[in-house]
């Protein structure tokens, strides 16, 4: 019987292992590939929100300070000594209730003077009345000379004026004994008191008796840029504007009133337009120098596309979101963009309502990228640190 040689066997074994290697290396390679194929890069952590419509008050902001609706320095129209004050610091007063009074004595004095020296005249008025009478009956006699009736004449004419004289020194007499109690010309609150009882005060004093501010109503003043003249004035042509007064912190609402008036001229300096809005300050919210944030309604933009402004990215080209498509993948967008405050932007085009946009991880996001939705209520760095976990 034939045999195959020994080194002829060896070389087939060696040749069969060696093509099952061969297999065995060829299909570990074909299912790393499809699994990396399959798996691909991991997905981004985001969070997101839609793309909501809704309409949008028009704001514009501007730092203004309130003023007094009326401010009066109450002072002294006549020297004297003053013998009570009857105000608290602080005190709220009605126009017409007495706030201090002068030692009245000495105008009193001149008032009963006047009023004497009106009697006298008067009395003589009288007496020359019935000498003129007496003087045209003996005239008509022929035993009186029209000479002495005409001088008499006079002295009637003169005593009359005197009588008119007296009664315009009787009344300047009492308006100065009026002015010994002062009184609240407006409604207001009154500030501090710098004259006590016992002071002469005259009326050239450099320091009044105190100072009566009309906090009710009140006005705020205010600055806007040049630009927003138009839009402004265009409020103003449609109707009432309404004014929100904030506080310093621009958190808590004080009052709201309504835009008064545009001032007549620019500040070229700034290239600024001076405001004032008129605030009714019924529970004196508001007070006369205080600093406050205002807030003034220009328009309502009907139906605009909002998101939230930590959305909006800056590009070379402008603005733009990452939208996340059906499939999970992401997008950039680009939009135009009104912004009306921190939180919120109107996107005025590129974006549609209920869309969802992304608002966390923005800077790990590629065209095309898969991403993987978390929840808002997540730390802040969830997404960046499950991210690196990833890695």
């Amino acid at each position: 019987m034939w045999k195959t040689p020994r080194r002829s066997r060896l070389t087939y074994v060696a040749a069969a292992v060696i093509a099952a290697l061969a297999v065995a290396g060829g299909v570990t390679l074909w299912r790393h590939g499809k699994t990396a194929k399959v798996s691909g890069p991991p997905a981004v952590p985001v969070t997101v929100a839609d793309a909501e419509q809704h309409d949008v008050p028009i704001y514009y902001d501007a730092l203004g300070t309130v003023q007094a609706f009326n401010t009066v320095a109450i002072r002294a129209q006549v020297n004297g000594q003053i013998v009570s004050v009857d105000f608290r610091q602080g005190q709220e007063v009605k126009q017409g209730d007495v706030l201090a009074k002068i030692d009245p004595a000495p105008f009193k004095a001149t008032l009963d003077q006047a009023v004497a020296r009106k009697a006298d005249d008067q009395a003589q008025l009288v007496d020359a009345n019935k000498d003129l009478t007496r003087f045209t009956t003996l005239v008509n006699k022929n035993f009186e000379t029209q000479q002495n009736v005409d001088a008499q004449q006079a002295k009637v004419d003169h005593f009359k004026a005197s009588v008119d004289a007296d009664q315009g020194a009787i009344e300047a007499a009492q308006t100065q004994l009026g002015f010994t109690t002062i009184v609240a010309p407006i409604d207001g609150v009154v500030g501090f008191r710098q004259v006590d009882v016992g002071n002469i005060i005259h009326t050239t004093d450099a320091n009044p008796l105190t100072v009566l501010t009309q906090i009710k109503p009140s006005y705020v003043t205010f600055t806007l840029p040049q630009s927003d003249l138009g839009p402004v004035r265009e409020a103003m042509l449609r109707g009432t504007v309404s004014v929100l007064a904030f506080d310093q912190n621009d958190k808590e609402q004080l009052a709201e009133g309504h835009l008064l008036l545009i001032n007549n001229q620019i500040d070229q300096a700034t290239s600024t337009i001076q405001l004032k809005a008129e605030f009714p300050n019924q529970d004196e919210r508001l007070w006369p120098g205080e600093f406050v944030r205002t807030r003034i309604l220009i328009t309502t933009q009907k139906d605009a596309v909002t998101l939230p402004t930590v959305a909006v990215q800056r590009g070379p080209e402008g603005p733009y979101v990452w939208v996340v498509k059906k499939d999970d993948t992401v997008e950039q967008r680009p939009i135009t963009t009104h912004i009306v405050n921190e939180d919120m932007t109107i996107a005025t085009k590129g974006l549609a309502a209920g869309e969802q946009i992304v608002l966390t991880g923005q800077s790990r996001l590629d065209v095309g990228m898969h991403v993987d939705i978390r929840s808002q209520n997540a730390p802040p760095d969830a997404a960046g640190q499950q991210a690196d976990k990833d890695r």
